[in-house]
């Protein structure tokens, strides 16, 4: 369908990059087509511009390759995961860049994208394409499940179909171990996680009627916690688990700016918020970041946008 094979052996080098604050998706999808190349022989590097990559992923093959700086100066560079070329941390202005996503703000900014906005993770789309034209094994296979049922929270997300389920069953058919990556993704917790969970928690806070919840993550929570990035993984879902929560709202003071994630229950698009604030993401899990003098205000700014969008 695409001739994957074919555009990849026009290049001698291979850039494979991972977005921004990384996540199971973006590394899985990344490794999973780094074992692929290499078997081929391929000179091929696999980077990360953010050095904060979540450790309980340390358990994918070749998950010690991952390299923060790009030494190949004229190789094709594969995005992964990516919904603008922004969120990969390096200047790829002169760069011919095969883009792999699955969100459905992408910008297209590829000489080629592959771009499935009704797949439930960007592992999905290179399994299918890489699939036909190259041959996969346990390794490569290991990682593209390990990002599918990562950004599928376990097939609990609206973007699970059944093809998904038929995917995950041709990628466990690899004879992958799927206890281990149950193991890693659910069991394996850091204690800053846990401590900054608790802190998150302690700001928990319902409005519009209980039907949309808050919680702040301070500059000061996460130094006392002694948290990184990657330990706000899941956090925001908490808020969501509440039996009369809609939306969930986890705000995260970084050092020159917030993070806002955002969850939502299946019939609410909680992306078009995100849009205009200049973030994107997909109708049930969005974000995005700028810089806020208070955040209490702009929380209230928030919920009444919410508001006056009907999203609730």
């Amino acid at each position: 369908m695409y001739n994957i094979k074919e555009f990849i052996d026009r290049y001698s080098r291979v850039t494979i990059l991972t977005h921004l604050r990384p996540d199971g998706d973006t590394i899985g999808t990344a490794l999973g087509i780094y074992n692929i190349l290499k078997k081929y022989n391929k000179s091929v590097e696999i980077v990360s511009a953010d050095s904060d990559i979540p450790i309980y992923l340390d358990f994918l093959p070749n998950f010690s390759k991952i390299k923060s700086k790009i030494d190949f100066d004229d190789s094709l560079v594969i995005c992964c995961d990516g919904g603008s070329v922004e969120l990969f941390g390096f200047d790829l202005s002169s760069r011919d860049i095969l883009n792999i996503d699955h969100h459905k703000t992408n910008t297209e900014y590829g000489l080629v994208n592959i771009v499935k906005p009704n797949y439930a993770s960007a592992s999905q789309v290179a399994f299918e394409v890489f699939k036909d034209e190259f041959i996969l094994d346990k390794n490569s296979v290991t990682c593209f499940y390990t990002a599918l049922v990562s950004d599928t929270k376990y097939f609990r997300t609206n973007s699970v179909t059944k093809e998904v389920f038929d995917v995950s069953s041709d990628m466990i058919a690899y004879d992958i171990d799927i206890s281990e990556v149950a193991y890693n993704l659910n069991q394996r917790k850091t204690l800053s996680s846990i401590r900054i969970l608790g802190e998150a928690l302690n700001t928990l806070e319902l409005h519009l009627s209980g039907k949309v919840s808050t919680m702040i993550i301070t500059n000061q929570s996460i130094k006392k916690a002694g948290a990184k990035y990657s330990d706000f993984v899941g956090v925001v879902d908490y808020g969501l688990s509440l039996a009369t929560v809609s939306i969930s709202i986890l705000l995260i003071e970084l050092s020159d700016k917030v993070r806002i994630s955002l969850r939502s229950q299946k019939d609410i698009d909680i992306s078009t918020i995100a849009t205009y604030y200049g973030g994107g993401g997909h109708n049930n899990a969005a974000g995005f970041e700028m810089k806020i003098d208070n955040i209490e205000i702009f929380k209230k700014d928030l919920l009444t946008k919410i508001k006056k969008m009907e999203l609730i």
